[in-house]
């Protein structure tokens, strides 16, 4: 679909379901183009469509590439929080003709799939030492 003619749809759909900022919808087209090319480049051979999990591990890879640390604050400012999120994203542009499903294809299939936090937090904390010893300062010893 072309560039204008996704924005007037994303428009539209943001008027009726106002949850989500309309840079959500452009970011999940991206990262839906994201997925398919890592997996073309991992030549894997499953064919056009694209499930639930592969999807959200794209959305995930691009969100980390695109925002690093900020990644969760700028998906929670265009109001995605969770991967049920994603896929109310992912079934609006469905009803709107941008995506296509399959049979199998539910929103329920991107509720719970991963937590936000792990996934967007917890690569960027700074490791713990290791090992059994620390050491310690003494003052005056």
């Amino acid at each position: 679909m072309p560039t204008n003619g996704f924005q007037e749809t994303i428009e539209s759909i943001s008027v009726k379901d106002p949850r989500y900022n309309a840079d959500a919808y452009v970011f999940l087209r991206d990262s839906l183009e994201g997925a398919i090319k890592r997996r073309k480049k991992a030549r894997k051979e499953t064919g056009p469509h694209v499930g639930a999990e592969e999807l959200l591990e794209g959305f995930r890879l691009h969100a980390l590439e695109e925002f690093g640390p900020m990644a969760l604050m700028v998906l929670g400012y265009w109001g995605v929080h969770t991967t049920a999120d994603v896929g109310n994203l992912v079934f609006n542009l469905v009803d709107a003709g941008v995506f296509g499903k399959t049979e199998e294809d539910t929103v329920e299939s991107f509720r719970d799939v991963f937590d936000f936090h792990e996934a967007f937090v917890e690569p960027f904390r700074p490791e713990e030492p290791s090992g059994g010893s620390s050491a310690t300062l003494q003052i005056g010893a």
